[in-house]
């Protein structure tokens, strides 16, 4: 049976239990940044919050922790892949990753030296073929230009054969003579001169050398000709065994064959000494002189061999 409440049970009903209270704003207290140095002690202290209620109380999931998880996740999902959580720096913004570059610009510099050094070895490389292509061609036009040699004549000095010995005092036939030979010389060619040089020019009786002598280097301008005069000389040559062929009579006189032997060498600077022509030609004439006579003996080109 339902018993009516009096008006003094309502009374102490409403004295015993403590009034309820509006519930309170949470607040945060913002912790110092990281940026500031030595300050106020104060600004590093931290308010507590006051709590009227279990509700309140840190132990139970507030709004605040909720609100500030849920921010968290956010920008959780805003900066990080799809399904993946970002770990959180302290002001709360999420650390993202670095990608660190490996090696340093130092290298990229060294690369692009070296690939300029391949570069000048190349041009170096291509410049010296271009080079050594354009000198095989300038010798290649150059080289059929042979200087062009002739006997002119030959003139008898002095030719004398008598007895005697040599210096080991052999008996044999001994020969003295003086001769000259003039030589006509010339260059066809027209981009180069020539130095001219020749070896012995021996005259020869049998196989032994009577008179010899030796032409001077020269040089020749391109298109010219020249004629040189060499002195022939031989100073009591023994003969040996090859005298029992030379007969002379006693009165003087006679005739005696002999030949003419010798090398003329021709050398054209066409590009400095990096570019040069040589020719060696080899003439040989055979004479018959008579020693009685020094007019000059006259040679044609086809009385000599020229190899």
């Amino acid at each position: 049976m339902m018993h009516a409440k009096s008006d003094s049970d309502v009374t102490s009903l409403a004295a015993s239990s403590p009034p309820r209270s509006p519930k309170r704003a949470v607040y945060y207290v913002q912790s110092p940044s990281r940026d500031s140095h030595d300050g106020d002690k104060s600004s590093s202290m931290q308010a507590t919050p006051v709590y009227n209620s279990p509700m309140e109380s840190p132990t139970h999931p507030s709004y605040g922790r909720h609100s500030r998880a849920s921010s968290a996740s956010r920008f959780s999902g805003t900066f990080g892949h799809k399904g993946s959580r970002k770990r959180l720096n302290e002001k709360g913004w999420p650390e993202c990753n670095v990608i660190q570059e490996e090696g340093s610009y130092d290298d990229l510099d060294e690369d692009r030296g070296l690939s300029r050094k391949c570069q000048v070895a190349i041009a170096f490389v291509g410049f010296v073929l271009l080079f050594t292509v354009f000198c095989l061609i300038i010798w290649g036009a150059a080289r059929p230009y042979k200087a062009d040699v002739v006997v002119k004549s030959l003139s008898v000095s002095n030719f004398y054969a008598g007895e005697g010995s040599d210096s080991t005092n052999v008996p044999t036939k001994l020969v003295t003579s003086n001769f000259s030979v003039k030589i006509s010389v010339y260059n066809p060619a027209a981009m180069f001169g020539i130095h001219v040089s020749s070896g012995p020019i021996d005259l020869m009786f049998s196989e032994i050398a009577v008179a010899t002598g030796q032409l001077k280097k020269y040089y020749q301008p391109r298109k010219s000709h020249r004629t040189v005069s060499v002195i022939l000389e031989g100073d009591k040559v023994p003969l040996y065994g090859a005298g029992a062929g030379l007969t002379l009579p006693s009165t003087g006189g006679g005739t005696v064959k002999l030949t003419l032997n010798f090398d003329i060498i021709t050398r054209g600077y066409v590009v400095g000494k990096l570019v040069r022509v040589k020719h060696h030609k080899h003439v040989s004439c055979p004479i018959t002189v008579d020693i009685s006579k020094t007019k000059p003996i006259k040679l044609s080109q086809h009385s000599c061999t020229y190899e």
